[in-house]
């Protein structure tokens, strides 16, 4: 579960899977549940450690602090490489995530000859239809129905097995489309339709901008139909342009006419000049993608790590979060 400033829904949601942990008991089935807080400037932590006691037996809780914010695909590719069990499921913290979809998916997986299930949100009342159409624009534009499909509102709600767990660790990529990484990596996979409930506390923390970055890492970690876009822009302005050129000349031998003024001229270098700074503007995307790559850093840092072990399982009352740390 990655966290960022969601005390509040931390609060409320997780004794919801503390809860649903507690069921496996039935089954002998250990469950490690791993919160991975992501430069949090709230009372999560607080909130997690009280709630540490509150655990049945065969769960075990780990809070990983990362040393700052890293955004929401590097805290879950921390938690995925922190992950011990041999079935991994992947939750966010603001409770739209239901746990007897998770339930289900669970049952697809151990029943069937699944490697993974992910669930679909069917539908976004919330959702404007501006930003609706952004992403099935971006779906569509994205996609590589040769090699592999991302499907569209298929998102981090999914439950897989230890090896496709292991196969996504292995990739080496630090600029992460986890989205695109689910269908690159492939294996048997089944998408499970679920409609989300309200989120009862707070807001979430994507916007229009932070979508669009992440629409940027994804196109230029997955497609490079942007490259190829450009190259035939400028056959085709090189070609129109030729033409022009041709158009004049005959014009001028056969009528006599006088090549035309300064506007046209003008409007001609603004129009080229434009299309070269959009086309250097979208190579510069992939070079800067490739220089984050080739630096090496990690994905992520982690300060400390805070395991339940340390809180012994007694009756405790959760206090409520903290609006700001102060």
């Amino acid at each position: 579960m990655p966290a960022y400033n969601d005390a509040e829904a931390i609060h409320a949601f997780l004794p919801e899977v503390l809860s649903f942990a507690g069921t496996l008991r039935d089954a002998q089935r250990a469950c490690e549940i791993i919160i991975v807080d992501d430069g949090s400037r709230d009372a999560l932590s607080d909130v997690v450690t009280a709630l540490m006691p509150t655990r049945a037996d065969n769960t075990h809780i780990r809070l990983i602090h990362l040393s700052r914010n890293f955004g929401k695909e590097p805290a879950l590719s921390a938690g995925l490489m922190h992950a011990r069990g041999e079935l991994v499921a992947m939750l966010d913290a603001d409770g739209q995530h239901p746990i007897t979809v998770l339930e289900q998916m669970l049952t697809m997986v151990q029943q069937t000859d699944v490697d993974m299930v992910a669930a679909i949100q069917a539908n976004r009342p919330s959702e404007s239809q501006l930003a609706k159409t952004l992403k099935r624009s971006f779906y569509l534009f994205i996609q590589d129905s040769q090699r592999y499909e991302i499907r569209p509102n298929a998102g981090d709600f999914r439950v897989m097995n230890r090896k496709v767990v292991d196969a996504l660790c292995a990739l080496p990529e630090r600029q992460r489309f986890m989205k695109g990484l689910y269908a690159w990596v492939g294996f048997n996979t089944v998408y499970l339709p679920f409609t989300a409930p309200s989120r009862g506390t707070g807001e979430s923390k994507f916007n229009y901008g932070s979508l669009f970055e992440l629409a940027l890492v994804g196109i230029t970690s997955f497609s490079q139909k942007p490259l190829r876009l450009i190259s035939r822009i400028g056959f085709v302005v090189s070609a129109l342009s030729f033409l022009y050129g041709l158009y004049i000349v005959f014009e001028t031998l056969l009528f006599g006419n006088d090549v035309a003024g300064w506007a046209t001229v003008a409007a001609g270098i603004m129009f080229s000049t434009g299309i070269q700074l959009v086309c250097i503007g979208v190579i510069g995307e992939y070079v800067g993608r490739l220089y984050e790559e080739v630096k090496q850093r990690p994905m992520y840092l982690v300060d400390k790590t805070v395991d339940s072990d340390d809180y012994p399982a007694t009756s405790t009352t959760v206090p409520a979060p903290e609006r700001e740390l102060v």
